[in-house]
């Protein structure tokens, strides 16, 4: 019975176009990935390997001396005896990254992105506390304040006046500002300084989520913070390591006393074996390279590969007069096409001619909102994105 519950459940995904599925890589993230069963790579345009570092020689020495030297896995939770002194160096080194925005900078790292912010949510959103989250916030941020013990209030995307209005008629001594840096559907940036005003204005914690920022944003990579030049107590800021950074896991920063309350409370970093500390070796590495003028290097080839994506899909647009292209300076680039068949009907043709770009559908994004959403890397090259817009346009239907 329970069996056959849930079969007429994915029935029913499957006949609204809503199924999801694996696909088996048999190669390294990279522009060009070839698929089980398939004999050609497709030219990839989903991976959040910002930089491409994610197949990087430095990166891949890094991981074999790391595992010379520290082994493979901690073997225990950081609380017991997996915190090595390679976690403490990465712990220390993404505090200084962030100590001219956060005063008395401490750093915290988690096995992932999910873990770190149901971590914050959950510790920091007692039952004295509010979370206002931005709709369109990651689902890690929308579950963990969901679990936390904190009433949870949610305002339209990028609307400040009515987060203003919310936290006017605020209650509780303890108020928690919560988004994403760049949000990962739509790959639009938040208004980061008009929300520490609001923050400093209605005594509030400023917790943002990172994830598509760090490594990317900013003079040195070091993310949304040095993009914005913010500074304040009130910042709790997370990053997650397996995006631009190349490697895995996820990291805190946040005043020494935020951090220390973490630590006591923060039931996914508490009861979770420590990270392997040889990826911790790798981030060393990695954050060496995001600080350097390559690093530099690939984060202004990747803005030229943004501009040069964006003006070719804007020609595109036309043909298609309920095809919208949103607002984004950023690696996520959405082509909002509307239905779910027409995203997975576009998905497989350009599968078809060689090109891997993901249908992205409900619930993920707001029904009626189905999109194809091109991710760039500083891996790919002009010619590779010459022909990603000359197959688009060549497609049936395109003009």
């Amino acid at each position: 019975m329970l069996i056959a519950h849930l079969r007429e459940e994915l029935d029913r995904l499957a006949a609204e176009g809503l199924q999801r599925r694996r696909r088996v890589v048999q190669t390294p993230c990279g522009p060009e990935q070839r698929l089980s069963g398939q004999q050609q790579p497709l030219l990839s345009f989903c991976s959040n390997d910002y930089l491409g570092l994610a197949q990087h020689p430095a990166l891949i020495q890094a991981l074999a001396e790391g595992a010379a030297r520290w082994g493979v896995g901690a073997g225990a939770s950081h609380l017991v005896s997996g915190h090595m002194q390679v976690h403490e160096d990465v712990e220390t080194a993404f505090a200084r990254w962030q100590q001219a925005h956060i005063p008395e900078a401490q750093a915290l790292l988690f096995g992932s992105g999910f873990m770190a912010n149901m971590a914050l949510m959950t510790a920091l959103g007692g039952s004295d506390a509010t979370i206002f989250a931005d709709k369109l916030n990651h689902a890690s941020l929308i579950d963990g304040g969901l679990l936390a013990q904190a009433e949870m209030r949610r305002y339209p995307h990028g609307q400040l006046e009515q987060l203003e209005r919310l936290l006017q008629r605020c209650t509780t001594p303890i108020r928690l500002i919560v988004t994403d840096a760049v949000f990962s559907m739509d790959g639009d940036v938040a208004d980061l300084p008009g929300l520490l005003r609001l923050a400093e204005a209605y005594d509030a914690w400023l917790v943002i989520d990172d994830a598509h920022g760090l490594g990317v944003l900013g003079t040195q990579g070091h993310g949304s913070l040095e993009h914005f030049g913010l500074h304040s107590e009130r910042l709790i800021w997370m990053g997650t390591l397996g995006k631009a950074m190349g490697v895995a896991g996820a990291v805190v920063v946040a005043h020494a006393t935020i951090i220390d309350w973490l630590v006591q409370r923060a039931r996914p970093y508490i009861y979770t074996t420590g990270m392997p500390p040889a990826l911790a070796h790798v981030l060393l590495a990695s954050m060496a390279l995001v600080e350097s003028e390559e690093g530099a290097a690939r984060r202004a080839h990747l803005q030229a590969m943004i501009g040069r994506l964006r003006e070719g899909l804007w020609a595109l647009l036309f043909g298609h007069a309920h095809w919208s292209l949103p607002e984004s300076s950023t690696a996520i680039q959405p082509l909002i096409v509307g239905s779910n068949e027409e995203a997975l009907h576009l998905s497989a043709a350009l599968e078809r001619q060689g090109l891997w770009v993901p249908a992205i559908r409900p619930p993920t994004v707001p029904a009626g909102t189905a999109r194809l959403r091109f991710t760039l890397s500083a891996a790919h090259t002009g010619e590779q994105l010459d022909r990603l817009l000359a197959t688009l346009a060549r497609m049936e239907g395109v003009a």
